[in-house]
């Protein structure tokens, strides 16, 4: 006889299995869910024993899943889903109740968008936790699994299940140093240019966003840097040129140059992408309202 109790698996049980099952570690998936380290222990603990399976085995400095720990990963993430719909139409007040969500984006969205709104919501008192992770290109698995919980980006990902809203429209430009050097004037001339450019982890890298031009003509860049907060400090002082989209130079590149390009190029669209899972949340609706004011204003 199964002598296994069921209703021992709750919420907070099986979210910290698939925090765990995501990051391959108990500390890190400690700092993710803001717990101590042996509260996620004593979790995983209650957990192997109800499951009568280790779960995860130690391999190396990580945690390898067992076979019954990755069948558990579908089936545990629908019963979350499941558990989140029963809160869908419940009263909502953002100064009530604490409101944490993780964003995939990269530089630019980030700091354009987010910092202007945790100001105006922590001066009206409402408790927002916002947490970031590079999007890159982004990985639809990244919302399907709940690793994050929306997504800012100018690739959106595609899925039935996939749910997105444009936030806005910018042209790409070239951004220099004045002092060291002019725009390029053609196409030939951009060409030949020396480069800066953003590569992603997964090896793809931002200029997936220049549409409707023979990027092999592009000379390769002389540097490849992981974000975009890096480029101002090769560019200044030097005659690389980096191509990013007009809103960043009220963000990541404020500090140089900037000039359109001197030939046509499709502008560039950064999407607001969430799981379905979340369209009828009240505070996830909340929280997209915000930004899209906030976006409005600029």
């Amino acid at each position: 006889m199964n002598k296994t109790d069921f209703t021992d698996l709750d919420g907070k049980v099986l979210r910290t299995f698939l925090t765990i099952l995501e990051e391959s570690s108990v500390s890190k998936a400690a700092d993710r869910l803001g717990v101590t380290q042996s509260a996620i222990s004593h979790t995983l603990g209650k957990l192997r024993q109800l499951l009568g399976d280790p779960l995860f085995v130690r391999s190396g400095q990580g945690l390898t899943p067992t076979e019954r720990a990755l069948s558990l990963k579908d089936p545990a993430q629908s019963v979350l889903d499941g558990m989140r719909a029963l809160t869908q139409e419940r009263p909502f007040d953002p100064l009530a109740e604490e409101i944490a969500i993780r964003i995939a984006t990269n530089d630019m969205p980030r700091e354009l968008i987010f910092p202007e709104l945790l100001r105006v919501n922590r001066a009206k008192g409402i408790q927002l936790r916002l947490e970031f992770m590079p999007s890159g290109v982004p990985d639809p698995d990244l919302l399907r699994s709940d690793r994050c919980q929306l997504m800012l980006t100018p690739l959106p990902p595609d899925g039935p299940d996939i749910l997105q809203k444009r936030l806005l429209t910018s042209p790409l430009m070239v951004f220099y140093d004045g002092a060291k050097r002019a725009p390029p004037d053609s196409w030939q001339a951009y060409c030949q240019c020396d480069h800066v450019e953003v590569q992603f982890p997964d090896g793809r890298n931002a200029r997936a966003v220049m549409r409707g031009v023979d990027q092999s003509q592009i000379r390769a860049p002389i540097v490849t840097l992981p974000h975009f907060n890096a480029i101002p400090s090769f560019v200044k002082n030097s005659t690389l040129i980096s191509t990013d989209t007009a809103l960043m130079k009220k963000g990541p590149l404020a500090s140089l140059d900037a000039a359109p390009l001197p030939f046509k190029c499709d502008p560039v669209s950064i999407y607001m992408i969430w799981h379905q899972r979340s369209a009828n949340d009240p505070a996830h609706r909340w929280l997209r309202a915000q930004i899209e004011e906030i976006v409005v204003a600029l």
